[in-house]
């Protein structure tokens, strides 16, 4: 059955991030829009760069887009369309107080940028929380895919402990504000070394994660703990897959990607050296070159 997309209010949204100042010069790639689009009613934030195969990349919790901040030129150099966007709550992204978010309508939300920006199918990856967003995109519309790519996530769904952990997220946000989750979250994002050695990555990643509203942080933190298991999905997975892991990532250590490797036919995985749960970004240059080695044999 062929997949209707809806179009309407496009051209008003475009417009609308025009106006504002989104249509941003690019690199050597074509060019760069950054705007907001009305998605089932919330404002939801994007940048796409470059020209070429499209690639939607979706962040983690409690980040934004910019977490791909390193490798979005790089990826559109090499001629692919980088879409980005900040989930509701997230970033630049407006949330309604009906519903502030859950994995069904971060899915949702992606799918209907990818419809207004009139991309019909990508290379779609998740890093994180985006992991088990990417799994709900592909059990609803999985012919939207040309690949797929995990980075530093988990297809199990939250034990008991994790559970607790979200919940004291969520809580500590409500009490103290968003800024208060940067200490709890950054020790884990990137390495010791980096931190210590790197401090503008650490207040890079800590910037974003104070941008993010109480209520985002509440509907992720929630959002994660009651995650669906998306390990029978792995099995019916049959576009190309990726996933990569950062070597020091505590969060969803190799165990778990290595697993996910063992159950998705036909998959590759590479380990990032010298990174921990934010590989993307603390070494965005093997994480770049991972991802380009691999995406050149889809086209």
């Amino acid at each position: 059955m062929e997949r209707t997309f809806k179009k309407t209010g496009t051209t008003l949204a475009l417009g609308l991030a025009l106006l504002s100042g989104a249509a941003l010069a690019g690199g050597n790639d074509g060019s760069r829009q950054e705007g907001m689009l009305d998605v089932n009613g919330a404002q939801i934030h994007y940048v796409s760069q470059g020209s070429g195969t499209p690639m939607l990349l979706l962040h983690g919790y409690p980040l934004s887009g910019e977490l791909f901040s390193r490798n979005r030129a790089a990826l559109a150099n090499a001629g692919y369309r980088v879409i980005t966007i900040d989930h509701r709550g997230y970033g630049k992204s407006v949330a309604p107080e009906g519903d502030t978010g859950s994995i069904q309508t971060y899915a949702k939300d992606a799918l209907a940028v990818m419809d207004q920006l009139n991309v019909p199918s990508a290379i779609i990856g998740g890093m994180s929380m985006g992991g088990p967003i990417v799994f709900e995109m592909y059990r609803t519309a999985p012919e939207r895919f040309k690949g797929m790519l995990l980075i530093d996530t988990i297809a199990n769904p939250a034990n008991v402990v994790e559970k607790a952990l979200w919940g004291g997220m969520a809580q500590k946000a409500v009490t103290y504000g968003p800024q208060s989750l940067v200490g709890e979250l950054l020790k884990d994002m990137l390495t010791g070394v980096t931190r210590l050695s790197k401090p503008g990555d650490a207040k890079f990643l800590g910037d974003i994660v104070k941008q993010a509203s109480v209520a985002g942080d509440v509907a992720g933190a929630k959002a994660l703990s009651e995650r669906p298991d998306s390990l029978p999905t792995l099995g019916t997975i049959t576009v190309p897959t990726l996933i990569l892991e950062g070597v020091e990532d505590t969060v969803y250590p190799p165990p778990f990607a290595m697993k996910m490797q063992q159950n998705i036919a036909g998959s590759k995985m590479v380990l990032i050296p010298g990174a921990a749960h934010a590989a993307i970004y603390e070494n965005a240059p093997a994480a770049n070159r991972a991802i380009l080695d691999w995406a050149k044999t889809l086209k």
